[in-house]
């Protein structure tokens, strides 16, 4: 799943016009938006999260590329996580 913060995104026709954009590089991809979030997550079949970008740069939005969260052990601050948090 590729996901994307695009806050310039503010209405139904912003998410309609991200939607038609990502579907056209890659017309198997399904298309999660929420708006109120301006999340749009991707689940392509394709197309890269590069090109990705790049169409939903060339519509005239601003994606940011969303990284995958981290397991709990790892996001803690200063412990590897290997001696389970002890």
């Amino acid at each position: 799943m590729i996901q994307f913060q695009v806050d310039d995104m503010t209405c139904g026709h912003c998410a309609s016009t991200i939607t038609r954009t990502v579907q056209g590089l890659d017309a198997g991809a399904q298309v999660t938006v929420d708006l109120a979030a301006h999340r749009v997550s991707i689940d392509g079949t394709s197309a890269n999260a590069q090109a990705l970008q790049a169409a939903i740069t060339d519509a005239g939005f601003t994606p940011v590329p969303l990284v995958a969260s981290q397991p709990a052990a790892a996001a803690r601050s200063g412990c590897c996580g290997s001696c389970g948090g002890m």
